[in-house]
C-alpha cells in the first residue's frame, strides 16, 4: 500500500502541473485507475491511498472486482466503476449491472443492448463515444479521421449521435480517444485536440446535446491530455507498475 500512496502522489503531481499549465483546475480532471489483471486487494489498497475511481477493460473482470470490493466496503464506499474497454455483445448484461460509467460505445448494437437491460433493471449509465481520430485500423471506435471535411463522416457521426441520445437508460455525455503509439508529441496532441473539437462541434450539430466529458490519456500521455482538455484520464502502469 506505501507503494501505492506514493506512486499515487506522484501521479497527483503530475496532474497538477499539467492543469496549471492549461490554466486549469486540478479537481476537473478525474484520475480514473486501471486495475485490469489486478488482484481485488490491489484495488483495496488504492481506495486504502485515495483513489475511488477504477477502470477495467474486461466487463466479467469488472463485475467480480465490483461484486467483491462491495462487500468489503460497503454500499456507500464511494467507489466508482469505469468499464473502459470495448464490449462484447454477450457481455453488455455485466456492464449494464455492474459499471458506472461505459467509455467505449464502439456500435449501436451494443447501445441498444444496454439499453434494454437498463431498462429491465432500473439502472442509469452515463456513455462515451469513443471515436477514431487518427484514422488506424487497429483502433476501435467511429471513424471520425476526417470529421472536419468528410460531410458523410459528419452525418453518420450526427445520425448515431441522435440514436444513442434516444435510448431510455444511457446518458450520452462525451467521447473517448487514444492518441496513436510511438508517434510525436505534436501527432499526439493534434489527436487529443481533434477529439476535442468535434465533441465542441457535435454539440452545434445535434440540438440538445451536451458533451462535457472527454476521456482522454494514459500513462504516458495523460499530461497532454490534460493540457487539451481531458476530464477523465486512465492510468494504470505509473500507479501499480507493470502489469502480473
Amino acid at each position: 500500500m506505501t507503494e501505492i500512496a506514493a506512486r499515487y502522489r506522484a501521479v497527483r503531481e503530475r496532474i497538477n502541473r499539467a492543469a496549471e499549465r492549461a490554466g486549469r483546475e486540478p479537481d476537473e480532471v478525474t484520475l480514473v485507475a486501471v486495475t485490469k489483471t489486478w488482484p481485488v486487494e490491489v484495488v483495496l489498497a488504492a481506495y486504502e491511498a485515495g483513489l475511488r475511481h477504477f477502470g477495467e477493460n474486461r466487463a466479467e473482470e469488472l463485475a467480480q472486482k465490483q461484486t467483491a470490493v462491495s462487500a468489503q466496503l460497503g454500499p456507500d464506499s464511494g467507489v466508482v466503476w469505469h468499464q473502459i474497454g470495448t464490449l462484447q455483445s454477450r457481455k453488455t448484461r455485466l456492464a449494464a449491472d455492474h459499471a458506472d460509467w461505459f467509455h467505449a460505445l464502439d456500435r449501436p448494437k451494443i447501445a441498444r443492448r444496454l439499453s434494454k437491460r437498463l431498462t429491465e433493471n432500473g439502472r442509469f449509465l452515463p456513455v462515451l463515444l469513443e471515436v477514431n481520430v487518427s484514422g488506424e485500423a487497429t483502433k476501435s471506435g467511429f471513424l471520425a479521421d476526417r470529421w472536419e471535411t468528410d460531410s458523410q463522416q459528419q452525418a453518420q457521426l450526427c445520425k448515431l449521435v441522435e440514436e444513442v441520445m434516444a435510448l431510455p437508460g444511457l446518458s450520452l455525455c462525451g467521447l473517448m480517444t487514444m492518441a496513436p503509439w510511438q508517434v510525436s508529441e505534436m501527432e499526439i496532441r493534434q489527436v487529443f485536440r481533434r477529439t476535442r473539437e468535434l465533441a465542441r462541434w457535435l454539440e452545434t450539430a445535434v440540438s440538445g446535446l451536451h458533451l462535457p466529458y472527454l476521456s482522454m490519456g494514459m500513462t504516458d500521455d495523460f499530461e497532454i491530455a490534460i493540457e487539451e482538455g481531458a476530464t477523465h484520464i486512465r492510468v494504470g502502469r505509473a500507479l501499480f507498475g507493470p502489469r502480473v
